[in-house]
């Protein structure tokens, strides 16, 4: 018999389900995702889907992240018109993106289905391990990657939630039975003030996130109370090159260790080379000698990444040579600087960047990787607010690239305001003024037959964006 206001069974009373359902679904439970298909989302919903739940759910569309759900179990709808939320639903967790006038949503408040937000029941799973958070407006998703490929390579089984796919290490998620968590800790929305971490890194502050938090200060102030929520005996490790970290970081209740490229920081790397795909750094620890280290990814941001990773693996008590086999095999996660595929002499490579600074830095490695070489970049423009709030420093950011072929901007939480106040047009002629060879070309499927007209043996193709672009470095190389 079940309860007319929840779909609860009746021997169950209002409190102990409270008590068990705060945040942390058990075994046996059902858990319902609203945007399931989400980076993040698929990565909790794998973790629970391991630990005996019960895991259901919608998203708008199907994905290779979906797919794994569903040969794990998991039962997913594209529908979102609530008929897939069923009675025995004991949680709905939503991703910060779901708004308010979701059906599903609206569904299963009707029903007193309890809801919680993605970032919550990732603080109640970090809360039962020693939690490691990575924030930073750039490079989270690569420097959580490097943790949790150096401590899986250490034996230490770590359970991590990662904002990207891995191959080296199963995917975006793990459950491991070590008692570590690495957990990718996201600031919009104020995500990461939801997880109460032991160790944690900020990478960088800059502008972003606009249509949440208006200008910089309430972001520095954001960061800076996630430097507060480290614990008072634990380590906050940061990069010490960025004016913004220093505020934020005066707020710190625990220990603090930098990282950079010269010898101001605790932990310092010296770049010794970078050719042939192969950045060979040394890395100073207290201007003492630590060790030789080398990556196959490229960039100099990498090495600061690297730098990061190894100071969090050291404080946990990793060996510098299980760090240095973990580097020195990593791939890297999927969408960073990820080869697609050289045919016909083509290169095509695909890259999440999607904010100013990541394309300028990213195409800045491509060129020292590909220094004669004519280089594509194709970008995607990641949500109309973005692009009207960093309009200028978009058009600023591709000057390492030979050519720029522009797509219509991927919409997601932008109001109609957004959509009238900004259009892909204006970056074009923005990015005109820089004198840089850009042509705008709106949609995917004529930018992959206009591609494969032009491109020659020798060039670099490189599709930038946090929306679908991805989709022409796939269909390129499938017409060559």
């Amino acid at each position: 018999m079940n309860s007319p206001e929840s779909g609860k069974p009746a021997s169950v009373s209002a409190s102990l389900f409270e008590s068990q359902f705060t945040c942390r679904p058990l075994r046996g439970h059902c858990v319902y995702f609203i945007g399931i298909g989400g980076i993040g989302m698929s990565a909790i919903a794998r973790i629970l889907i391991n630990e005996g739940c019960i895991v259901t759910g919608s998203d708008v569309r199907t994905s290779p992240l979906t797919s794994t759900l569903e040969e794990m179990g998991a039962k997913i709808t594209t529908k979102q018109d609530g008929s897939f939320v069923s009675s025995e639903t004991d949680m709905v967790v939503v991703s910060a993106s779901i708004s308010e006038d979701n059906q599903d949503l609206k569904t299963a408040r009707k029903m007193g289905i309890k809801v919680v937000k993605y970032s919550q029941i990732l603080g109640s799973l970090m809360k039962e391990k020693r939690g490691i958070a990575i924030s930073g407006t750039h490079g989270k998703t690569t420097t959580s990657a490097m943790i949790s490929t150096i401590l899986k390579t250490a034996g230490l089984d770590p359970t991590f939630v990662i904002g990207g796919e891995v191959p080296d290490i199963g995917g975006n998620a793990h459950l491991g039975k070590g008692n570590l968590f690495v957990a990718e800790a996201c600031e919009y929305d104020r995500s990461f003030l939801n997880l109460a971490p032991q160790v944690g890194v900020i990478t960088s502050i800059e502008e972003d996130h606009l249509d949440y938090y208006e200008n910089i200060e309430k972001i520095i102030h954001a960061f800076g109370d996630f430097a507060s929520s480290i614990s008072g005996d634990g380590l906050l490790v940061v990069n010490n090159h960025d004016n913004n970290i220093a505020v934020a970081i005066q707020r710190a209740r625990c220990k603090v260790e930098t990282y950079s490229l010269d010898s101001s920081s605790d932990w310092r790397g010296e770049i010794l080379s970078g050719g042939n795909g192969l950045k060979r750094f040394m890395i100073f620890k207290k201007d003492a000698y630590f060790d030789e280290f080398s990556l196959l990814i490229p960039g100099s941001h990498n090495v600061l990444n690297a730098l990061a990773a190894t100071a969090v693996c050291t404080y946990i008590g990793v060996d510098k040579d299980a760090i240095k086999t973990a580097l020195t095999s990593f791939h890297g996660a999927n969408r960073r600087f990820q080869i697609i595929g050289v045919t016909k002499g083509i290169t095509v490579i695909d890259d999440y960047a999607h904010h100013p600074t990541e394309i300028r830095v990213t195409l800045k490695a491509a060129r020292e990787l590909y220094p004669e070489k004519r280089i594509w970049c194709v970008f995607q423009p990641h949500q109309y607010s973005r692009t009207r709030h960093l309009l200028k420093e978009f058009a600023r950011s591709f000057q390492n690239a030979t050519q720029v072929i522009l797509a219509d901007i991927y919409a997601t939480r932008d109001n109609d305001y957004e959509r009238t106040a900004m259009n892909a047009m204006k970056l074009y002629e923005e990015t005109l003024k820089t004198g840089m060879d850009i042509q705008y070309v709106p949609q995917l499927g004529d930018i992959v037959n206009l591609l494969s007209s032009t491109v020659r043996p020798g060039d670099v193709v490189m599709t930038m964006g946090a929306g679908d672009v991805w989709k022409v470095a796939y269909d390129l190389v499938s017409r060559f």
